[in-house]
């Protein structure tokens, strides 16, 4: 039985990809794939290892039934390029980052996260952090929305 591997990626790994990271075990586990899919998060920067998520973000996601109080930050190592099968970027200057850094045997597993998205037409999941509350519950929808997608696309793969 073959099994996919994602890793979602931001800057700090604070906001956005613990949030990604929450809405899509949620879903892979609503679809009883979790078994199937392994999901993670890292970020690309080093300013927040071992910190949990963003109270904000925190706040926000419980209440819409995440929990990501378990979550710590870590940085995106160089074996996680061969890890993952996906590592999904939240924007186009994380993307750049990880591709800086890929191997090139791998750069074709970094994709955007919107690039899944059905509803909303936006490119990237903008950062919250220097914003207010409204900016993490736009994070979550953009995440319900997008990892929707993905989870419909990987579900083809897992077939194939």
């Amino acid at each position: 039985m073959n099994t996919i591997a994602i890793c979602f990626v931001c800057l700090g790994n604070i906001c956005r990809s613990p949030s990604a990271e929450a809405v899509m075990l949620h879903q892979v586990g609503k679809a009883k794939l979790a078994d199937r899919i392994v999901v993670d998060s890292a970020g690309t920067g080093d300013w927040h290892i071992g910190h949990p998520p963003d109270e904000r973000a925190q706040r926000a996601a419980k209440a819409r039934g995440y929990d990501l109080s378990m979550l710590r930050g870590r940085q995106v190592r160089i074996e996680d390029f061969a890890r993952f099968d996906l590592l999904i970027a939240m924007d186009d200057a994380n993307a750049a980052a990880l591709a800086k850094v890929c191997p090139a045997e791998y750069r074709d597993k970094i994709r955007l996260l919107m690039e899944f998205a059905t509803r909303d037409d936006s490119r990237v999941v903008v950062d919250p952090y220097f914003g207010g509350d409204e900016g993490f519950e736009r994070v979550l929808d953009q995440c319900e929305d997008a990892c929707e997608g993905l989870l419909k696309a990987l579900r083809t793969q897992l077939v194939a």
